[in-house]
């Protein structure tokens, strides 16, 4: 420090952060650097996903085609059991799968490739609060998952142009997108904090979250009549049917469980998961040597 410096008591520290409360700098450059590493490969991040949501598309319509029937539901408030073409019923739970599946391998795979090439520091010098990191790092995630998601929605518009319908509940579709994606990008943080090689983070994928979709109503009613009790307790718990349930109850109106009472079990969870990768990032867990 110069003796000007010390007169006019200004405090340059090492250390001390010279930009307020918040390193607004520092934290778009870090989501810009998210956004711009899936975009260079927008061909295996973006599009690519859009080819297996249009084959289990296909594959359905085929299916429920030859049975020549459609999908059950009950509606919630009236009591009364609508019947939906598998083009109405499918497109909404194929597109959260998208924004689910993108926002987990955004976040997942941003920090383990750090970690494994030795240059996980880049990320950790700067100097960048472990609120600002969650908030870049998540908002980049949940960049690509929405960016999938709507890209996914126009291309099954598309095979589907005749069933469209209007849309029922505009709040319910861009709630749902918004928080499934947010929420996935803080559970993928936290996957690549804890995987140490891409095996590891390969286990949660096919063991925990893959289960999770297939297991959500993607493809059926969970209260269908053929389902066992067990799988609808199943679904009260796991907070994928809610994303899905409340996205789809957006487009056709009608859901498995209360849209109400998915936007807080949602909420609450995105919450505590928040504070969950907030506490990880501020400890450096399996971050720092």
């Amino acid at each position: 420090m110069t003796t000007d410096e010390s007169a006019q008591g200004i405090n340059l520290d090492f250390g001390t952060r010279r930009f307020g409360a918040v390193n607004w700098l520092g934290l778009w450059t870090l989501y810009k650097k998210e956004v711009h590493r899936f975009i260079k490969v927008a061909f295996q991040t973006i599009f690519a996903p859009i080819i297996s949501t249009l084959l289990f598309l296909l594959v359905f319509m085929g299916a429920w085609g030859a049975r020549g029937t459609g999908i059950l539901m009950e509606n919630l408030t009236t009591g009364d059991v609508v019947e939906f073409a598998v083009t109405v019923f499918l497109p909404p739970g194929l597109i959260m799968m998208a924004i689910i599946s993108n926002a987990f391998q955004n976040s997942s795979s941003t920090l383990i490739i750090a970690k494994v090439q030795g240059s996980i520091v880049d990320v950790l010098m700067p100097p960048l609060s472990a609120a600002e990191l969650t908030i870049a790092i998540v908002a980049g995630a949940a960049t690509r998952g929405l960016l999938v998601g709507f890209v996914t929605a126009l291309t099954v518009a598309g095979f589907t142009w005749g069933d469209i319908q209007p849309i029922q509940h505009l709040w319910a579709i861009v709630y749902f997108s918004l928080m499934a994606a947010v929420l996935m990008g803080m559970i993928g943080a936290i996957a690549g904090m804890w995987a140490e090689k891409f095996d590891q983070l390969a286990l949660i994928t096919n063991f925990v979250i893959t289960p999770l979709t297939f297991l959500s109503g993607t493809f059926y009613s969970m209260r269908s009549a053929w389902l066992p009790d067990f799988v609808l307790l199943f679904s009260q718990i796991n907070p994928v049917f809610y994303l899905i349930d409340g996205f789809r109850y957006g487009f056709i109106g009608v859901s498995d469980a209360s849209p109400l009472t998915g936007a807080v079990v949602i909420l609450a969870l995105n919450i505590v998961t928040g504070g969950i990768t907030y506490y990880l990032f501020k400890t450096g867990y399996k971050l720092k040597a």
